[in-house]
């Protein structure tokens, strides 16, 4: 009996002593003045356990075994920190030294796993708040033209669409705290007064990401922040009409989060040149304005310290204000004395763009120990665009609305992290998609497309410095049915030397919209079919990447190569195919029939080079450089032959050169701080398969902010200059434009902070 009780109770203090729970708290503090680091992340090495520093710089890391833990310490703004605590050490104080370039950063988009961005095996530029703030951008458009030149824009009446290496935005995945954006206004209903960083990765990211991640993946991390109570307001004005305004609410009480932030945003019409290309005066204008309002709710649970909760939400409108008197000259099919068509005056516009869009979301978190846990996710997300008629168009009257397109995207992932040992980390899980497509304007009535995936990577410590990670994902699409996309990427380091290599394949599946609708061109007589027989896009990336870093001075540079098989792009149709597939009656009313098709096969390589420097005294210099070099071969219908030929081309919307320059100057005093902020943004030849080249420009901007940190809260004014040597292209209206930008402007701007 004796035996049995003492087995019994040694089986129970072995239970207890597997259970056991402690935790770690202190605080981090900038070693030279003893203030607070904030937004520190804290990690425990060879474990998935970790935090981020609230707003007085404390920390708490619970759930851990008995024992000695090292922990990792990195900020944007010092160099990386290594403390080894004792079990249970509650008043660990760690002192950071500043860094004058960016060696601490953590990013998740590389690896989906936390890792700091010079240990990460694939290459992945970051756009801080700090650049962000130093900018003064008002959008994300904005951020990532001014702050790397990877990306690039072309304008049009349609709106803005970017580039990414040269490959366009239907090539380049867009996230918001890893989770998908879809819809056509995914770009500018991110509020970047919310943004805590911008993580880039160029090239092929399927296996991890899956469909559109071909070109590369730009993940939007949104702020979190850890105070009690942290409210912010952020207004900013610029001629024309140009107004954004940020109010950002986070609140934290015990176990429960709320984050809340809302921005309005406006701009008026402007025109540069009044005059189209046959010189007559068009009252169209270059820039359509537009108001738009954009609200976020997160909330957040922490039930144990084992397990949390999440729900969020957002709402975007936008609408677009056309003017109601504006008009051009359009070819009519009556001719003068001379032969010559005479041109008619027509009304522009009949009508605004409408888009709403909702996104809600759920998610829990488990953490199983402290080298292992699991995330479960649901995520939807909503758009519908519409036409508003301010003036009777066809059967429309005034005030009648048409459904341009709706999209209806839901996601639900169950994703696990293990760190079996300390040298790997396996990330694998099981995804869903489910979407949905209509259009009254493009006669769709309703088509659905699901897609399930299977994934799997390993992040692999070979050698101490030597890294690889290596991951695959199989998905079987309704449409298209399997497809295994693997990649592989390996760092070495050496001193202050970072050397990578990577290789990745992309798969990118036609969307509802190109498999199905059919779309009547506004402003030409052309008409686009779609094609349900489309095959999907894949492509070959490589890359090969050097780094040298250390605190005062920063460079790196990549090569890539990139190969896309059966990309789509339109084919204009023969007459003969026209009169096959029963369309002669839409020839007579259209000049142009065009269909969708597999007909391009493009090749894009390049180098890209980024550096800074920290040459004392408060002064940073920085900038970068990408060089790219794309063809595409495009199978066009030759109408004297009657045969179709390649065609080389570059790729649509493709830059050869483009560059970013940027100086900064930042001194103190007792409780003010002044930043100057000289930045360039330098763009080569763009090309567009519609309109051929637009020329080359040149934009640079001077912010000034000055910070006031008080006690209850922080005063931030802001004045400068935008596009400082007043660059316009003043081509005519229906040009390939380099930019779109109304001249010379100087803005003001006023932040407000409340910390408790």
């Amino acid at each position: 009996m004796k035996k049995k009780v003492s087995l019994t109770a040694l089986l129970c203090c072995m239970v207890v002593s597997m259970f056991a729970q402690i935790s770690l708290s202190g605080k981090v503090v900038n070693a030279e003045t003893n203030d607070p680091v904030v937004g520190a992340n804290i990690r425990i090495d060879h474990s998935l356990a970790g935090c981020t520093t609230n707003g007085k710089g404390e920390f708490t890391i619970s759930n851990l075994p008995e024992g000695k833990h090292l922990l990792s310490v990195t900020h944007v703004s010092f160099l990386p920190q290594k403390y080894t605590a004792n079990t249970g050490e509650k008043d660990i104080l760690i002192k950071m030294t500043e860094s004058y370039i960016n060696l601490g950063q953590v990013v998740i988009t590389g690896t989906g796993t936390h890792r700091r961005m010079s240990n990460s095996p694939v290459p992945i530029q970051v756009i801080t708040a700090k650049d962000l703030g130093n900018a003064n951008v008002t959008s994300l458009e904005d951020a990532l033209v001014k702050l790397t030149p990877n990306v690039t824009t072309m304008t049009n009446g349609m709106g803005t669409t970017l580039s990414l290496n040269g490959m366009n935005e239907d090539y380049m995945l867009l996230l918001e705290n890893g989770k998908r954006l879809t819809g056509d206004d995914r770009y500018t209903r991110i509020n970047i007064g919310n943004v805590k960083r911008i993580e880039i990765l160029s090239g092929a990211a399927s296996a991890l990401y899956g469909s559109d991640a071909i070109g590369g993946v730009i993940n939007i991390i949104t702020d979190d922040a850890k105070n009690t109570v942290n409210v912010s307001n952020y207004t900013h004005y610029t001629s024309k009409g140009r107004f954004s305004e940020n109010i950002n609410a986070d609140i934290n009480s015990g176990k429960f989060s709320s984050y809340t932030s809302y921005q309005r945003r406006e701009a008026d019409n402007w025109q540069v040149n009044d005059t189209d290309e046959n010189g007559y005066k068009t009252g169209r204008p270059m820039s359509t304005g537009f108001i738009s309002d954009n609200i976020s709710q997160r909330f957040a649970y922490n039930a144990t310290d084992r397990l949390s909760f999440y729900v969020r939400g957002n709402y975007y409108n936008y609408n677009t204000r056309r003017p109601e008197t504006a008009t051009y000259f359009k070819k009519g099919k009556k001719k003068d004395e001379d032969g010559k068509p005479i041109y008619e005056e027509t009304q522009a516009y009949t009508y605004n763009m409408l888009h709403d869009t909702y996104t809600y979301g759920a998610g829990a978190k488990y953490m199983i120990n402290k080298s292992a846990y699991i995330d479960a996710d649901f995520f939807a997300d909503n758009y519908t665009s519409k036409y508003d008629y301010f003036l009777k168009s066809g059967d429309f009257e005034r005030g009648d609305k048409e459904t341009r397109k709706k999209t209806r995207y839901y996601n639900a992932t169950v994703k696990g992290i293990f760190k079996p040992n300390s040298w790997n980390k396996v990330s694998t899980g099981i995804e869903y998609i489910n979407e949905n497509f209509s259009s009254e304007s493009d006669n769709i009535s309703f088509k659905n497309m699901y897609t399930f995936a299977l994934f799997a990577q390993d992040e692999i410590t070979i050698l101490r410095d030597l890294q690889a990670v290596v991951g695959i994902r199989y998905l079987y699409n309704e449409n298209f049915k399997n497809y295994a996309t693997p990649n592989v990427a390996l760092m070495y380091k050496i001193d202050h030397f970072n050397f990578r290599a990577s290789y990745a394949t992309g798969y990118r599946a036609p969307t509802l919209s190109q498999l199905y609708a059919t779309d009547e061109a506004k402003t030409a007589s052309r008409y686009t079919i779609g094609n349900p027989n489309l095959k999907p896009e894949k492509s070959n990336f490589f890359s090969l990447n050097g780094e040298y870093t250390c605190s005062r001075f920063s460079i790196a540079a990549t090569g890539f190569y990139n190969d896309i098989k059966d990309m789509i792009n339109y084919r204009v149709l023969s007459d003969e195919e026209i009169q096959q597939m029963g369309l002669g009656e839409l020839h007579e009313q259209f000049s142009t029939i065009r269909q969708r098709d597999n007909v391009d096969r493009s090749k894009i390589k390049g180098i890209s080079v980024n550096a800074n420097f920290y040459l004392g005294a408060g002064l940073t210099l920085g900038g970068g450089y990408i060089y790219t070099d794309t063809e595409a071969k495009t199978l066009e219908h030759d109408s004297k032959t009657n045969k179709d030929v390649v065609v080389i081309t570059p790729v649509d919307k493709s830059v050869k050169n483009a560059a970013n320059v940027h100086a900064r100057w930042d001194h103190d005093w007792n409780n003010y701080h002044l930043n100057v902020n000289l930045s360039g943004h330098i763009q080569g030849e763009r090309y567009s398969s519609t309109y051929g080249y637009a020329p080359k420009y040149q934009q640079w901007d001077l912010n000034t902010r000055h910070t006031f940190n008080l006690d209850a809260f922080i005063l931030e004014p802001g004045i400068g200059i935008e596009n400082i040597f007043n660059k316009r292209d003043d081509r005519p209206w229906n040009s390939n434009f380099s930019t779109i930008n109304p001249g010379r402007a100087v803005y003001v701007s006023l932040a407000v902070k409340f910390k408790k």
